[in-house]
């Protein structure tokens, strides 16, 4: 089977109220599977709610699994030869609670997710999950599940995404943003998978939530949407083009570099960091501060003299303008895209002791991409140039299949101190493997630069939501609604500034940014370039080593400190470039055996 017809449900649940919920649910599920649905996704908790204050209050309506709940669900995949994924409080042998999603099937329960990673009100009643992050076989496709939160870290859905899964079925209680989120379309963009989005809306105790249940295709276009009220929305997934693995026509997860992750097994974070990196004092952080930062965009010409002649110009003009410290421009700025490999030139040499130059007298730090010949080798690089001369190099580790031809892949990080904060340097298509920005977080970067050529739709509009958020939360139309490297810089706590190169006649579209540390943040801490600007700056902060704890976001990362390393050892492992995941499936249940109704 390669086509499929899919289908979120958005549903509001009232809180102790379950019979009534159940039975609005099957009726959800029902409407879908006579649509033609083969799989139907239902909430969160949607069997009940989910703003519990302990485990006392929800105790009444939690349940094994399988269970009684299951048993109805099963009976109407049955009647419509259908897979439903059902969300609801699961009580385990030992009397533990868990937030869970369960997979059923025409012959009953096929398998379950416990969410991994909590959001703030789990704890209050329920335990974080410990089955890991699966994949089922069935005769629809490769299905995995995640929750709500689990999104949030890039680690849940690479790792699902490696073990085969051509549909992530995400159920949450998504909440203070406009959805369709970022978050979600840049998990099935960076996979080249299906998410299926099924979120509730309505208030509960406070809380507004979001809605925006769709069905994502790999390429990030939203397929079908529901922005408020209940409902469900349906598209046709084709399998083959989750199996492609494709990232603006990269093989990405041939490309990826597993032998250089091994740092995604660690949490840097875990302890206090104003400690943890002044340990020995090795390496200490900078002390940061307020700065300002920008980016500029052009399509870099044939001649090398040219293109520091426009980099030179646009250096003057954020300084002048803005007084930008550190302006960062495209990936091969400086030698041009046509034919890198014959206008490559050695790091340090006449066009980067022209960039010292320009650096000192400008006192600003410079960061350009240059073809680079070293050792009759040739790489992808780029040069931070510092206002007293020091120069740092770092050579690109995920090329493209063009690039392979003419460039040697480098073989590791850079990381930079300055007074502005810890730098981390990336070039264009490393940015888009989740696994090059998370290292450079867990090595205490507050920024990120990043020089690119990268062609294609990573940002798409919004055009508005009807659900009424409290202020400042937008909820009116945005051009840049989905920007997927603001979600880069949020994902891991850091600046991004993000310099691509703007020739739209050949596919470059541009769209550079600044982007901050919280995408949860309104009004955002970020400047996005138009598709006509050539120059945009942001004020950042990367103080705030003066109190015990950092209270500053970009050095406390929150996102970062509660990863769960311990699930993520898949990542670092390495296998023959296009070999198949084996594909996970849940062994025998405590509460049962796999298919019991």
């Amino acid at each position: 089977m390669s086509r499929v017809k899919v289908a979120t449900v958005q549903f509001e649940p009232t809180m102790f109220e379950k019979e009534r919920n159940i039975a609005r649910l099957l009726e959800l599920c029902e409407q879908a599977a006579m649509a033609g649905a083969r799989l139907i996704v239902t909430p969160e908790m949607g069997t009940t709610g989910y703003c519990w204050f302990d485990r006392g209050e929800v105790a009444p309506f939690v349940e094994k699994v399988p269970g009684p709940t299951t048993k109805r669900f099963a009976a109407l995949a049955r009647m419509h030869d259908c897979y439903i994924v059902v969300g609801l409080p699961e009580v385990d042998e030992d009397g533990i609670y868990f937030n869970s999603a369960v997979l059923i099937g025409p012959d009953g329960v096929i398998g379950r997710h416990r969410k991994t990673h909590p959001y703030i009100a789990e704890p209050k009643w329920a335990a974080p999950g410990d089955l890991g992050h699966q994949v089922f076989d069935t005769p629809i496709g490769r299905v995995a599940l995640l929750i709500c939160m689990d999104i949030h870290f890039m680690e849940t859905a690479r790792l699902v995404a490696l073990g085969g899964a051509d549909i992530i079925c995400h159920i949450s209680n998504w909440l203070a943003e406009r959805t369709p989120a970022p978050y979600w379309i840049s998990r099935a963009f960076e996979n080249a998978c299906y998410v299926i989005e099924s979120n509730r809306w309505g208030l509960e105790r406070t809380v507004q939530f979001s809605g925006g249940s769709c069905v994502i295709a790999p390429d990030g276009r939203v397929m079908a949407v529901i922005d408020r009220g209940d409902g469900f929305a349906a598209a046709d997934v084709e399998l083959d083009a989750a199996r492609a693995r494709r990232v603006g026509g990269e093989p990405v997860f041939a490309q990826r570099r597993p032998e250089l992750y091994a740092e995604l097994m660690t949490n840097t974070f875990s302890w206090n960091p104003c400690d943890f990196f002044g340990l020995y004092a090795h390496e200490p952080w900078p002390k940061g501060r307020q700065s300002r930062i920008g980016v500029a965009q052009f399509a870099p010409g044939h001649e090398v003299a040219a293109n520091l002649d426009r980099i030179a110009a646009l250096a003057r003009a954020a300084k002048d303008r803005d007084n930008a410290e550190l302006v960062v421009f495209p990936e091969l700025a400086i030698t041009g895209l046509a034919d890198p490999a014959k206008s490559a030139q050695p790091v340090p040499g006449p066009a980067t002791e022209q960039l010292k130059e320009l650096a000192a007298q400008l006192d600003v730090y410079l960061v350009c991409g240059l073809a680079e010949l070293a050792d009759g080798v040739v790489y992808n690089s780029a040069c931070l140039i510092a206002p007293d001369g020091t120069l740092a190099v770092y050579r690109k580790i995920h090329l493209t299949s063009a690039e392979r031809r003419w460039a040697s892949p480098g073989s590791g990080w850079s990381v930079v101190d300055t007074p502005m904060g810890r730098i981390g340097l990336l070039i264009g298509h490393d940015a888009s493997f989740p696994e090059a920005g998370r290292v450079l977080a867990l090595r205490g970067c507050d920024i990120i630069v990043c020089p690119a050529a990268i062609k294609g739709a990573f940002c798409t509009p919004h055009a508005g939501s009807e659900v009424k958020q409290p202020a400042p939360i937008p909820t009116g139309a945005d051009p840049y609604h989905w920007h997927h490297f603001r979600v880069r810089a949020g994902e891991n706590n850091v600046y991004l500034a993000f310099a691509n190169v703007l020739d739209p006649g050949n596919g470059y579209p541009g769209l550079s940014g600044v982007f901050g540390p919280d995408t949860f943040e309104f009004p955002r801490r970020e400047a996005i370039a138009t598709d006509r600007q050539a120059l945009v700056t942001a004020v950042i902060d990367t103080g705030n080593l003066d109190t015990i704890y950092p209270t500053n976001v970009v050095r406390r990362k929150d996102l970062v400190s509660m990863r769960l390393p311990h699930a993520y050892r898949e990542l670092i492992k390495s296998e023959p470039a296009n070999s198949s995941r084996k594909i996970s499936r849940l062994g025998p249940m405590p509460s049962g055996r796999p298919g019991s109704a």
